[in-house]
């Protein structure tokens, strides 16, 4: 059993079926250092707690009498390697749905079946296949509101014919392999020996921890469509990290949440099959990793400052939401959807920058980083994604700030320098006079930026750019 973003020893499809399939079941787990040869910083937060998710793992498996083993390499050639010198007939994985991973896994496949070896692919990161949910015609769907109905109507057409995709799919441990005879095969697996340094995480890791974090989110889940919005308030699951490693499964979600009233689980279970639906168009349409959804706006040429690109990376945009969204992100390595969506439309639509490099960036600091997820919503904002709003959608910083901050709670947290304005200043500042800076103890231009665009003209730009590459394109 080869373990990969399901660090988890609960409903996990591919460990039940190898259990059940199988005789004897190594766990396994592969550094891959094509991966982590990629990551710029030696204290990635990521690695962090993909390391303490699997000592977690490794000490549960300890306790059924088992361990996991461990080695460090390309998986392209360990996984054949390991599965030659161990006997073993059968890998068994859990699907991903990105190219690179699908390319990773047919090599694999091909590499075992030239030696009469199998890889096993179950589906477990998703509740639906992303050949699962389609049109009466067989094409995928292309905007979310049909695909959410018709997901929700299979759901339920599923469960009156006795089937439940979201089933909890257990394990027979017993069949897991004792650990004296496999270790010697393992590698030495600590932070140094991968080259890394541990990241003082913000948040837990683990399986017992995503559970934990999933109960206290059920004893509010009532209030979620209330406070969502709201950044500074306790109002999401933060199961988002939880998911990308899978330290819970998508399961175990579903099936609490469908089985409650109210419309506070109504709302959250749509926000997992947005999940969905962004690894249904990934797997589908594996183009956007390259460029635009809509193929009218790929060639489309961004007349931004390369400069105001670090202003907005280092949150000195002069916009106190924006900077407060940035430097949280930089900080704690998460951020709240919200936020992610009113930074995402500044750098496309007040900076007309290309929506790239901020999925670039984003994808460097998210814990939670997935690349169906951050696709998906960088181009849903960018207005070049599978969505039915049209391009002129444009969010007003100023605006977000005052409906889903009101207070100034999140800016003064993480723009300390703002922090003594008063509420009707906080949000725009820069209508301070030299009074007011004087008494906020923050002079703008000195302590905090002044506005590196004007919102209004730059909303006209970004129109006018974008009402262009569509006339182009036809």
């Amino acid at each position: 059993m080869w373990f990969r973003r399901d660090l988890r020893i609960d409903d996990n499809t591919a460990l039940s079926e190898a259990c059940a399939q199988a005789k004897q079941v190594i766990p396994v787990y592969v550094f891959d250092t094509a991966v982590l040869s990629k990551l710029e910083d030696r204290d990635d937060a990521k690695v962090t707690y993909m390391h303490r998710s699997l000592s977690e793992l490794s000490r549960r498996l300890r306790g059924e009498g088992s361990a996991l083993l461990v080695r460090v390499g390309e998986p392209v050639a360990e996984i054949p390697r390991l599965a030659d010198r161990l006997g073993a007939a059968t890998v068994f994985v859990n699907a991903d749905y990105d190219p690179d991973s699908k390319r990773r896994d047919a090599e694999i496949a091909e590499a075992l079946a030239a030696d009469g070896r199998s890889l096993e692919r179950y589906k477990d990161i998703v509740v639906y296949e992303p050949t699962e949910i389609v049109s009466r015609s067989g094409e995928p769907y292309t905007l979310f509101t049909p695909y959410l109905r018709a997901w929700l109507a299979r759901l339920a057409l599923d469960a009156e014919n006795g089937e439940d995709p979201a089933g909890e799919k257990r394990a027979n441990t017993e069949r897991l392999a004792r650990a004296m005879d496999f270790e010697p095969y393992g590698a030495g697996w600590g932070f140094e020996e991968l080259g890394f340094r541990q990241n003082p995480l913000v948040t837990e890791a683990g399986e017992g921890d995503a559970h934990r974090r999933f109960a206290r989110f059920l004893e509010r889940i009532d209030r979620y469509v209330e406070e969502r919005d709201f950044p500074a308030a306790e109002a999401t699951s933060g199961l988002s990290t939880a998911l990308r490693f899978g330290t819970i499964s998508i399961r175990t979600l579903v099936r609490a949440v469908r089985e409650r009233e109210g419309e506070g689980s109504r709302k959250w279970l749509s926000e997992l099959v947005w999940r969905e639906f962004f690894h249904m168009i990934l797997d589908r349409f594996p183009r956007v990793v390259e460029g635009a959804f809509h193929r009218e706006f790929s060639a489309l040429r961004w007349p931004g400052n390369i400069e105001h690109f670090e202003a907005w990376r280092d949150g000195r945009t002069g916009y106190p939401l924006i900077d407060a969204s940035m430097r949280c992100l930089r900080e704690t390595g998460w951020l709240h959807n919200r936020l992610r969506m009113a930074a995402a439309s500044f750098l496309v639509k007040d900076l007309l920058l290309d929506w790239r490099l901020g999925e670039a960036w984003f994808a460097h600091c998210l814990l939670d980083h997935d690349i169906a997820a951050n696709n998906g919503g960088w181009q849903w904002c960018a207005s070049t994604g599978a969505d039915a709003q049209p391009y002129f959608r444009v969010f007003n910083p100023v605006l977000q700030s005052r409906k889903y901050d009101p207070e100034g709670r999140f800016i003064r947290r993480f723009c300390p320098e703002l922090s003594a304005f008063p509420r009707e200043l906080i949000h725009w500042p820069h209508a301070a006079d030299a009074d007011a800076q004087r008494r906020a103890g923050c002079r703008l231009g000195t302590d905090y930026p002044h506005p590196i665009v004007d919102h209004r003209e730059s909303k006209e730009r970004a129109i006018r750019l974008y009402r262009a590459a569509r006339a182009g394109a036809a």
